[in-house]
């Protein structure tokens, strides 16, 4: 398992205790992230432009 796996399931396995588990849309985005193909600001960024402009 590598690390970003290993961070991912780590994630996952907290958002899921609280009820929230990962989609694999957001799996996909967090291995982005940690490849470093993405900034975890510019992804912060579209999420929020996203659902500001679905409210």
């Amino acid at each position: 398992m590598s690390e970003s796996e290993r961070i991912i399931k780590n994630v996952n396995a907290t958002m899921s205790m609280e009820g929230m588990p990962l989609t694999d849309e957001d799996k996909e985005r967090l291995l982005l992230c940690l490849s470093g193909k993405k900034s975890f600001e510019a992804t912060v960024d579209e999420l929020i432009n996203r659902y500001r402009k679905s409210v």
